[in-house]
């Protein structure tokens, strides 16, 4: 595929690095604000950026995570509103990709075949729909690649050998793996079990695997950069638009372009540190 995301993966693999993705609800605090964030990510380093989609029963979602859909549903986010806040991004940036992450059931309001529809024009990429199994996706899935859009699927430490042939069956993009069994935020994974896990599941796909769930630091994210072809950091953001947001700071977007740029460098120089070792 020549798609956004494609491009961005052959990027970084040319470049022998990892790709850094970012997480922010959308709308969190509100939609301007989230706006001006999201462009404040690109300013950072991010290669790619998720966008959750809030939703009031978020079943992965840490309390961090979940703060930010609170904030963002009490300033009237709505799915229609994502949407228009992507195009309105798209006007400014046409090369970073944008994956939405949430539930089906906002989607399924919608309509999957609308909602396909909407999301390729606004300018999304992929969608990452974390209650919807591989099983029960014929609604989804179809409509997604109809419109070309990637459909992008998880992995969690229990998922076996037997599994992952049916995650990976219908998946693009890359394949998202939950290095904890749990909630955002909560716990941390070892630099080993994630290691291990990477490379069973590269034995499964040729997709590129990014690892997220409990990545906070530059240095959590420079272990996972050197054995996964990307890092996924949501949490920690989230937890610094809620601080700032509470403390009205001004410079929001200038302090989530700080703390992404030394995440950013330090997932770009992994590698070479660890060939330097």
């Amino acid at each position: 595929m020549t798609d956004r995301l494609s491009r961005t993966f052959a990027a970084c693999a040319m470049a022998h690095r990892a790709a850094l993705i970012t997480f922010v609800t959308a709308g969190d605090p509100d939609l301007d604000t989230c706006a001006r964030v999201m462009d404040s990510l690109v300013a950072g380093g991010a290669d790619v950026i998720e966008i959750g989609m809030p939703f009031t029963d978020p079943m992965a979602d840490g309390p961090a995570i979940q703060a930010g859909n609170i904030r963002s549903l009490g300033s009237g986010t709505t799915l229609r509103k994502v949407l228009a806040m992507v195009r309105d991004f798209r006007v400014g940036n046409q090369a970073t990709p944008l994956i939405l992450m949430g539930y089906f059931n906002p989607i399924l309001a919608y309509g999957p075949t609308s909602f396909a529809a909407d999301a390729a024009a606004a300018g999304l990429d992929g969608c990452i729909v974390v209650d919807l199994p591989p099983e029960e996706d014929a609604e989804l899935s179809p409509a997604l690649a109809g419109h070309g859009l990637h459909l992008i699927r998880l992995a969690t430490p229990t998922t076996d050998v037997r599994r992952l042939p049916t995650i990976v069956s219908g998946a693009s993009g890359f394949l998202y793996y939950v290095a904890v069994a749990g909630i955002t935020g909560a716990n941390a994974a070892t630099a080993d079990d994630i290691g291990a896990a990477v490379a069973r599941i590269k034995a499964a796909t040729m997709m590129p695997v990014a690892v997220g769930f409990g990545i906070r630091t530059p240095e959590a994210a420079a272990a996972v950069a050197r054995v996964a072809d990307a890092v996924v950091v949501g949490s920690a953001i989230v937890e610094l638009i809620g601080a700032a947001s509470i403390a009205r700071a001004n410079d929001l977007p200038e302090q989530v372009e700080a703390f992404v740029a030394s995440l950013s460098l330090a997932v770009r120089s992994a590698r070479a540190q660890l060939a330097a070792e």
